[in-house]
């Protein structure tokens, strides 16, 4: 399993989306900063609770698209396409237009 957690604070709804990727599974998981941990982009949010869950199969042809339009929903365009880059280097989506 290869996860990342990308703290983007303010630009980002709950300002935490980490990736999880389990062999063809991509998950994207939506998580409350925890303040407790502290403010800065070095604090450890492994323990923020999560809020919203969306996954998909890579080999799913709209697979880009169904990551694509759920990080939107949780961050900005540019960053939804930052997370969706670093997935695409860990695994080759469904799609031959990708």
């Amino acid at each position: 399993m290869v996860t990342k957690t990308f703290k983007l604070g303010e630009v980002c709804r709950g300002g935490v989306i980490t990736v999880e990727i389990t062999g063809k599974i991509i998950a994207v998981i939506g998580k409350n900063w925890d303040t407790s941990a502290g403010f800065s982009k070095n604090s450890d949010q492994s323990k923020a609770k999560e809020f919203t869950r969306g996954s998909v199969e890579a080999t799913d042809r709209n697979c880009r698209y169904k990551l694509f339009m759920f990080l939107t929903d949780l961050t900005s365009s540019y960053y939804a396409d930052k997370v969706i880059e670093w997935i695409k280097s860990k695994v080759n989506f469904g799609s031959e237009f990708d």
